[in-house]
């Protein structure tokens, strides 16, 4: 591998790990036994960093939403598109975790990102569309479609907020894949006023697969 990537790689897992704001350019040269010097080689500041690994983020996402146009919509599509979105949230979780403070410090970030969530939205907007072609849920006008999609969108970028701020108590690296992909009910609760009744029972046999729960310290407190 070489050197660049390997500092792309080590600086999501540091970031990952103890939080983008607590790594320094020095501590991913020292994980990697590289000279500072060595790194700046590479990358000018750590916002190039981050920059480079949103690039590689937003790549994944767009792999992960490519609907398929030649052919109908099954409710395994739909689990494929929610279970990869949410492993693309963990395998970057640091950005979601601290989104609002990168993007403020990052002119071409803001831009960039302004831009993903558009697309994000677009192909959003069509998975609705889709599944409602293959009479999974009901059709709805575009403007319904588009809110639909707006509380989506909003639900998968702020489920990490939520849960950090629910268990502040808990240290930054606390947070699990279970626990993340629990946002996935939230996202399937959406569409239940709008499931057709050929498919209610099975998608809501599919969100009971992403229940949340209760840490157990906290359920023994609200006994």
């Amino acid at each position: 591998m070489k050197t660049r990537d390997k500092i792309l790689l080590c600086s999501l897992e540091l970031f990952n790990e103890r939080g983008e704001r607590n790594v320094t350019t020095n501590h991913i040269a020292a994980h990697l036994a590289i000279s500072p010097g060595n790194l700046y080689y590479h990358f000018r500041n750590k916002s190039d960093i981050i920059y480079e690994i949103f690039l590689e983020y937003e790549k994944l996402v767009d792999f992960y939403l490519d609907i398929p146009e030649d052919r109908p919509m099954t409710l395994d599509d739909m689990t494929f598109y929610l279970e990869s979105v949410f492993d693309g949230l963990w395998s970057y979780r640091f950005f979601h975790r601290d989104l609002e403070y990168l993007l403020d410090s990052d002119q071409r970030l803001r831009q960039d990102y302004r831009e993903f969530t558009r697309r994000c939205l677009a192909a959003i907007s069509r998975i609705f569309e889709k599944l409602a072609e293959a009479g999974i849920i009901e059709a709805q006008p575009e403007a319904l479609r588009a809110a639909m999609s707006l509380n989506v969108w909003l639900v998968i970028t702020n489920w990490m907020a939520f849960l950090k701020t629910a268990h502040a108590e808990e240290t930054y690296a606390s947070l699990t894949l279970n626990e993340l992909k629990q946002g996935i009910y939230q996202v399937l609760t959406l569409e239940i006023p709008y499931l057709t009744t050929a498919y209610r029972e099975r998608v809501m046999a599919l969100r009971e697969n992403y229940r949340p729960f209760l840490p157990e310290r906290e359920m023994q407190g609200c006994k």
